[in-house]
């Protein structure tokens, strides 16, 4: 039994990051939990529920949100490191296993260039997390690009933090019925651009949801400019 994590949702110019940690051994997970990438929708939730309802498993989710995203004083590695973290110790709140072992064995996707960097502050922001009711365990930490595709519980955390971005993105949906739907959120989403571009000329600024820092949102505002100077 140890700790896989994982997150979805970095490149996105709408809604959160979602980051998750599945606390599992790998034969009480589904035999095929994978990259959500590679997952098709409607599996992706039937293995979502069924590691959720796992009683020998333990989930942990943490959301970044836009507002958060757009700090100048952080990045985006930074926030990964954070929200993972943070899903960690959601997971581990719970209670410990006592099988466990000590220290905690965790398994990251790698969210930096430096696979070893990206685990030493991954460990590091761990041990500065809060846990309830004490100290924060010790951990040891590895972390590997495509984590997600090579280790079962990294996967299953892969797919955590996508069905959990999805329920968040048709929430956000829900939220502007006025308009043709978000889409994806994702830049090269014809949906989401034509949502941004509609909103802002209702509006003349980004939706709430949007991560304003982002180039895209740079683009619709100016184009929404240009065209405004246009018709003057």
């Amino acid at each position: 039994m140890y700790l896989g994590v994982d997150e979805a949702g970095k490149g996105p110019v709408l809604g959160p990051m979602v980051a998750a940690a599945v606390l599992a051994d790998p034969a009480d997970l589904p035999a095929d939990a994978d990259d959500s990438k590679r997952i098709a929708p409607s599996r992706r939730e039937s293995m979502d529920d069924a590691i959720r309802a796992a009683d020998a498993v333990a989930v942990g989710v943490a959301f970044v949100e836009p507002a958060e995203i757009d700090r100048p004083d952080t990045d985006m590695n930074t926030l990964t490191v954070r929200g993972q973290a943070l899903a960690v110790r959601d997971a581990l709140d719970g209670g410990l296993p006592a099988d466990l072992g000590d220290p905690i064995r965790v398994v990251a996707d790698a969210g930096d260039t430096s696979e070893a960097r990206f685990a030493r502050r991954l460990g590091a922001f761990i041990a500065d997390s809060d846990f309830d009711g004490g100290d924060p365990p010790d951990v040891a930490v590895s972390a590997a690009h495509g984590a997600d595709e090579t280790d079962p519980v990294v996967g299953a955390a892969s797919v955590v933090a996508k069905v959990a971005r999805d329920e968040r993105m048709a929430a956000i949906d829900a939220d502007y019925p006025a308009y043709d739907g978000v889409g994806s959120g994702y830049p090269s989403d014809p949906t989401t651009r034509e949502f941004l571009r509609a909103y802002v000329a209702d509006h003349g600024d980004v939706p709430d949801c949007a991560r304003r820092s982002w180039a895209t949102c740079d683009d619709v505002l100016a184009a929404a400019e240009q065209s405004g100077l246009d018709e003057f």
